[in-house]
């Protein structure tokens, strides 16, 4: 009966020995609890980086934004300074051709009498200062005779046979001015080009 108890005895201590080892050894859960812990604890750093870089990305952007729209805004108000110019401008070009029709018709007359002679030189001194005061405001006159037609600044309403010291394609005559206000266009110079001899010139334009 004894040597069945011992026997029994060294079996159950033999099997309890393998368990208590086991709840020593570190288990796999166990190192995986402290590697995410681990990576719990580097996560804020990382994440404060890149919402800095974010940040950094975005205030970048609204701030290349707002130049954009700081220099279109000045673009377009200076725009809007010469449209409303020309707007007034445009309105008294037909003035200006009135005073220059009569300082032409004045000159071809020439009279000798003294009244028309200082009512000449009245036109001409109001013909003078109202161009002076358009010129202060940016106004030009478009080149017309003896330069090449120019299709954005002149309108060619007839054609003629050039002379021989002029060139094929070139301006031989004005009939009406033309004027702009910086780059824009107030009106078109209506004018005669010359064509080389021998070449038929085209219908007049309408």
């Amino acid at each position: 009966m004894a040597e069945e108890f011992s026997e029994e005895k060294d079996e159950s201590l033999g099997e309890s020995i393998p368990s208590e080892a086991s709840e020593n050894e570190p288990q796999n859960g166990d190192e995986s609890v402290n590697g995410s812990e681990t990576e719990k604890i580097q996560d804020p750093l990382t994440q404060c980086v890149e919402e800095l870089a974010a940040e950094k990305d975005q205030r970048l952007r609204v701030a290349a934004e707002f130049a954009n729209y700081r220099r279109r805004m000045e673009n377009q108000r200076a725009d809007w300074s010469v449209r409303a110019k020309a707007g007034v401008i445009r309105t008294l070009l037909p003035i200006l051709d009135d005073l220059e029709r009569s300082l032409t018709a004045a000159a071809e007359a020439e009279s000798e009498d003294n009244a028309f002679s200082s009512l000449q030189s009245g036109i001409n001194l109001v013909f003078e200062n109202f161009l002076g005061e358009l010129e202060k405001l940016g106004l030009k006159r478009i080149q017309t005779v003896g330069v090449a037609f120019d299709e954005h600044l002149h309108e060619a309403v007839g054609q003629a046979p050039a002379p021989g010291g002029e060139e094929d394609g070139h301006i031989l005559y004005e009939s009406q001015a033309g004027y702009r206000l910086g780059d824009l266009v107030l009106r078109h110079a209506r004018v005669i080009v010359g064509i080389a001899p021998g070449v038929p010139a085209e219908a007049d334009a309408q």
